[in-house]
């Protein structure tokens, strides 16, 4: 605890190449949180997200087993898991329940994993709950191409993807191409859940992913201006977390949810005072 607000300390760790390639791999996360974070909130999929993570902990935890990238483990599990959400769960009554099936399954799935092998426990610690030190090279450029990849499909798929999130029944109408863009999306949420896992962990990475969002959303209706804020929020609180957490070496994901939620609440709290204001005034 005496170490939690050592500044010095925190200085003299940012010396070091390690803890400023896991800063460009929490930037590069909150850009991608930040992006994809509205569009997850207004197509209601924040528990799908923490079903995808808990796949992608188990696809983790395979690759560790096996000795191999835990990136590409955490990747294929959450694509893994997109596909199934989208096979089983057409109906919309259905999600949820179907949601809660895969996350259960892949969370005992990946505990057994993590069981067999034999390696440093804190190797099996930070998949659940992220670790700077998971963040290599290796890593940073997986995260990068992945990274552009996710944001170049979407930037083709985005007004149609906006259209349909906001008005899926006009949308449809319209003849968007609903049944393409659901799974594709999904995929593309799943890598980006993925490649968190190493960073913030499998457990909160939903706090990345959905909080900054949804505290952008409660400040303004504007898809644009939301987008611009949830990736001011999760900038901060990424890359404030990994700051945070290296004077106690604490796990990441303890900072990351706490300034996310502290985001939440003040952006609540604003966007509360500012109704009772206009309701007065009217």
């Amino acid at each position: 605890m005496g170490n939690l607000f050592d500044w010095e300390l925190t200085a003299r760790l940012l010396q070091y190449d390690f803890v400023w390639t896991a800063l460009f791999a929490a930037a590069v996360l909150g850009l991608l949180a930040g992006v994809l974070g509205p569009l997850i909130v207004s197509r209601n999929m924040a528990f799908s997200v923490h079903g995808t993570a808990e796949l992608s902990f188990t696809g983790g935890a395979a690759a560790l087993l096996f000795g191999l990238n835990v990136g590409y483990g955490a990747i294929a599990g959450a694509v893994v898991a997109a596909l199934i959400l989208g096979l089983l769960s057409r109906r919309s009554a259905d999600h949820d329940s179907v949601i809660g099936v895969l996350l259960a399954f892949g969370l005992g799935i990946g505990v057994l994993l993590l069981w067999f092998y034999k390696g440093r426990a804190t190797n099996k610690f930070g998949l659940l709950v992220g670790q700077i030190v998971g963040v290599d090279f290796a890593s940073v450029l997986l995260l990068s191409v992945c990274a552009v990849l996710v944001l170049g499909v979407l930037a083709v798929i985005y007004r149609p993807l906006l259209f349909a999130s906001v008005d899926p029944e006009v949308a449809t109408a319209r003849g968007v191409p609903m049944r393409v863009l659901t799974p594709v999306f999904a995929v593309l949420v799943g890598i980006a859940t993925a490649l968190g896992v190493q960073t913030v962990g499998a457990l909160l990475v939903l706090a990345l992913m959905v909080t900054p969002a949804a505290a952008a959303c409660r400040l303004t209706a504007s898809p644009l201006r939301a987008t611009v804020l949830a990736v001011l929020f999760a900038e901060i609180a990424a890359v404030g977390g990994i700051v945070l957490s290296l004077a106690p070496g604490a796990p990441i994901s303890a900072f990351v949810t706490t300034i996310s939620f502290v985001i939440y609440v003040f952006c609540r709290a604003f966007s509360t005072m500012r109704g009772r204001a206009r309701t007065a005034t009217v």
